[in-house]
């Protein structure tokens, strides 16, 4: 099965689909290096391999992306390929307040926001990521799924896996949780996610707002965990990610030239793009085009330790 989409002018493929993969070796999502993406998923209506390849139209007079599915969840996964190519996101709408804002949105103005809509399959993953290293978390999820995630449907390249279901998660022993360097808290929050996860699954179709409040619902994830998940799972440009310990500082050594900013200057910085809801991407753009603080004074390219 196959579904072709014409993106708008510009576009960054790898730019959009980046933010969902957890590291260069994350056996749900990889990058071929002639540019094709792969993707495997647990869809409502099963397991699905997703290939999504950018090339030129037959005519040599524009751009078309073409996505091809195998098993179950095909027929999911491409009927939502647009959403998760970020179709449903309109970039135009966003007014740069900011010199380095603006700036990083003329220079990556083909980013669109990804929406995956499959809120379990992002955040397992997240709540690994709590208070640890990018390292640790990207090798919990790594181990955990070359042991309990299943063979992908179709040609999907060698190693990925699809994330256990539900059930499977369920499943896994305290021992090997520990095996993974998963710590006891991290893993009794993704068991309690487990026993509601039809009422959070509910959250991608949700106003920000109230997709916040559902997942926070559950003892484990706060406005970190539930922020980070819903960027993904509902392309949400207002999710501005709160509790980490290194995003002020980059936020406001960017903007600013200061190290020592807190959430609450952050917030402060950021204040212009709330009325229109963007405070996630303009983060995001800072991120991609704003100075950074240097790494004797910063290590945040190496480490990811938030705040629940």
């Amino acid at each position: 099965m196959h579904r072709c989409w014409v993106p708008p002018t510009p576009y960054d493929l790898n730019r959009t689909l980046r933010v969902l993969r957890r590291g260069a070796g994350d056996p749900t999502c990889r990058l071929d290096d002639d540019g094709t993406w792969w993707r495997v998923s647990r869809t409502p209506l099963g397991p699905a391999t997703l290939r999504i390849t950018d090339h030129t139209t037959a005519a040599g007079d524009g751009r078309v992306i073409t996505g091809q599915a195998w098993g179950p969840g095909a027929q999911w996964a491409l009927a939502t390929l647009p959403a998760l190519l970020g179709a449903d996101d309109d970039p135009d709408v966003f007014v740069p307040h900011h010199r380095v804002v603006a700036a990083a949105h003329h220079r990556h103005a083909g980013l669109h926001l990804a929406r995956t809509g499959l809120v379990m399959e992002t955040l397992v993953p997240t709540i690994l990521e709590q208070r640890i290293t990018t390292g640790s978390a990207r090798y919990a999820w790594h181990h955990l799924l070359r042991r309990y995630g299943e063979q992908p449907p179709g040609p999907a390249p060698a190693g990925m896996r699809v994330p256990p279901p539900v059930r499977g998660w369920r499943m896994i022993p305290s021992w090997q949780w520990h095996r993974a360097g998963v710590d006891r808290a991290r893993a009794a929050t993704i068991l309690r996610a487990c026993l509601y996860a039809p009422r959070l699954e509910e959250a991608a179709a949700m106003p920000l707002p109230q997709a916040m409040a559902r997942l926070q619902h559950i003892p484990g994830i706060g406005p970190w965990t539930a922020a980070e998940t819903l960027q993904r799972t509902n392309g949400a440009a207002d999710a501005l990610t709160l509790g980490d310990l290194h995003l002020p500082a980059q936020i406001g050594y960017a903007l600013t030239g200061r190290r020592d900013t807190t959430d609450d200057d952050m917030l402060d910085l950021l204040a212009p793009y709330a009325d229109a809801e963007q405070r996630h991407r303009a983060a995001r753009l800072i991120l991609l085009g704003g100075r950074m603080p240097n790494r004797r004074t910063h290590r945040a390219p190496h480490s990811r330790i938030a705040h629940l």
